[in-house]
């Protein structure tokens, strides 16, 4: 079942260069922004600027519907093309950060950096919409979803070598190298544009009227919220869990990222197939239950419960998104589908940022013994309202064999 529907999508053309622009970006993307903090720490000795780092990629997040309505603008080929060679040229001049007074420059470029994700997000769901079939858009999201996790196992590793023989600048020109790549995957695939937004009917509809009013992806999109915000409570218990439950150093925080990592891959894989066979609440359902469960087990002081729950966690969490953005690239009129494509990646997204600032404080004054079963809870009754509340208005997902 799954390799045959795995076998589709790769078979492909244009299915597998997108996911090959995925996985390079992605590889040097990652590898990015572990150096990042590490270049600002280490130029300039404070903790809240490297933090900050992180925090200028998240920022255009916030910006997701206007940045979006670019994408429906515009050809989205080109777009998509053109944004990646501009990030490859300006990541090139990261070579020249090196000292504290030049930190600035890394900054604005991580501003950018940031802009350009939600802008090749945007307009790369609008594109696979149009050229992946409707059948196999579950399945190609999962392997999405299982090339992203797969490079968090790798290229952390790999940037933190590279910084640490040559510095950051090197960090910097293997992610442009991946830009550039990218670029020219995105080039090869021969797409159907359709005309700009402006001369289609619906162009000047909002992404959050479009999620509103849809009784299959509102529901969606709020339940997405709603555990992405649980998941940032619960990523900024992680050390705490690390130390005061399990009694570890903190470098067995990368094991349980490893695992987690792990279980992402896992239903990155198995994503298509079962979002054909179930309808997408219920998938989405069980996965948010399976996170609950696994934030809940986490509060127990036992290694090989803490890996178990770890794995459930990386396993449940992606069910949201993949359920999410596979319904809003199925329903959504092309016109509007960059800008909804991002107001619904802001919306299950920017809680998560939020969630994890809370949670630092939370956890100096919660037991993560009692916040993190809270926070499970919370997860669980959200999986019993997306199934229970007006489940007639909304329809399975279309199923076919595999």
């Amino acid at each position: 079942m799954t390799g045959s529907a795995t076998g589709r999508v790769l078979r492909d053309g244009t299915a597998a260069l997108f996911l090959a622009a995925i996985v390079v970006s992605g590889f040097g993307s990652t590898a990015m922004s572990l150096a990042a903090g590490v270049w600002v720490k280490s130029l300039t000795g404070s903790d809240s600027l490297a933090a900050l780092a992180l925090s200028a990629v998240w920022l255009p997040v916030l910006f997701g519907p206007v940045i979006g309505t670019v994408a429906d603008r515009l050809p989205r080929k080109p777009l998509l093309v053109g944004s990646n060679l501009v990030m490859a040229l300006l990541l090139t001049t990261l070579t020249a950060v090196d000292s504290a007074g030049r930190i600035w420059l890394l900054f604005a470029v991580l501003v950018v950096y940031g802009t350009s994700y939600v802008l090749n997000d945007a307009a790369e769901s609008a594109v696979v919409a149009q050229a992946v079939d409707t059948r196999l858009l579950g399945d190609f999201n999962g392997l999405r979803m299982m090339a992203n996790e797969g490079m968090k196992l790798v290229a952390p590793l790999t940037g933190a070598a590279l910084y640490a023989r040559f510095g950051g600048g090197a960090v910097a020109l293997l992610d442009a190298a991946s830009f550039a790549l990218a670029a020219g995957l995105y080039a090869l695939p021969r797409v159907r544009t359709p005309a700009p937004a402006t001369d289609r009917g619906g162009g000047r509809r909002s992404g959050l009227r479009q999620l509103r009013d849809s009784p299959v992806l509102g529901p969606l999109v709020l339940a997405g919220s709603v555990t992405m915000l649980c998941a940032g409570l619960n990523g900024a218990a992680l050390y705490a869990v690390v130390d005061k439950t399990l009694g570890h150093s903190p470098a067995y925080a990368g094991v349980l990222s490893a695992v987690q990592g792990a279980g992402s891959v896992t239903i990155g894989l198995l994503a298509g197939p079962l979002l054909r066979r179930l309808p997408e609440r219920v998938f989405t359902a069980a996965g948010i239950t399976a996170f609950a469960v696994g934030v809940g087990l986490r509060a127990l002081p036992y290694d090989a419960v803490a890996l178990l729950a770890c794995g459930l966690i990386g396993a449940g969490l992606p069910c949201v998104l993949i359920a999410a953005m596979t319904a809003v690239q199925r329903e959504t009129p092309d016109a509007v589908l960059g800008r909804t494509a991002a107001t619904a990646g802001t919306l299950m997204m920017a809680p998560n940022a939020v969630a994890l600032a809370l949670g630092a404080g939370l956890v100096s004054l919660v037991d993560v013994t009692v916040l993190l079963p809270l926070v499970g809870a919370a997860a669980l009754l959200t999986a019993a309202w997306l199934v229970t509340g007006r489940r007639g208005s909304v329809p399975a997902g279309p199923r076919v064999s595999a």
